[in-house]
């Protein structure tokens, strides 16, 4: 079976910072780190054989996390939804523009960008538009 990625559009987040943050506040307040969606992925094999959620923040593929499992998570409502717990470490990936859609969406392997270094909280990054040329241009 081969290795299968997710992308999501990360809603509210500013820049990897944000998404960082938010996240670590989630981290300590549930124990474990997941991203709750309606719909259960039908190629979850394939997600779990090493796949990885990539964010979308601004209208650009920015960050990356491994999923590690799916979980069943029952709502207030009584609808089954799936939890994809995510590893709470985050990796930057070379910008890469997509437009927005709901929900997530399959990404096969060669088309998800390249994976860099991982997160920091406090580091110092180049802005986005400057980080999008130089990847353009084959320097980053």
């Amino acid at each position: 079976m081969a290795k299968l990625h997710m992308i999501k559009l990360s809603v509210g987040s500013e820049s990897v910072d944000t998404q960082a943050e938010w996240q670590v506040a989630r981290l300590d307040e549930l124990g474990t780190l997941r991203h709750i969606t309606r719909m259960w992925p039908r190629r979850e094999a394939e997600l779990l054989e090493g796949g990885s959620i990539f964010w979308v923040i601004k209208g650009m593929v920015q960050s990356c996390q491994k999923i590690i499992r799916l979980d069943e998570v029952i709502g207030e409502d009584g609808i089954r939804r799936c939890g994809i717990v995510l590893d709470p470490q985050i990796f930057h990936t070379h910008p890469q523009p997509r437009r927005p859609f709901q929900g997530w969406r399959y990404l096969l392997p060669e088309n998800a960008p390249e994976i860099g270094t991982p997160y920091l909280a406090g580091e110092e990054t180049l802005p986005l538009a400057l980080q999008a040329e130089l990847s353009a241009l084959g320097v980053l």
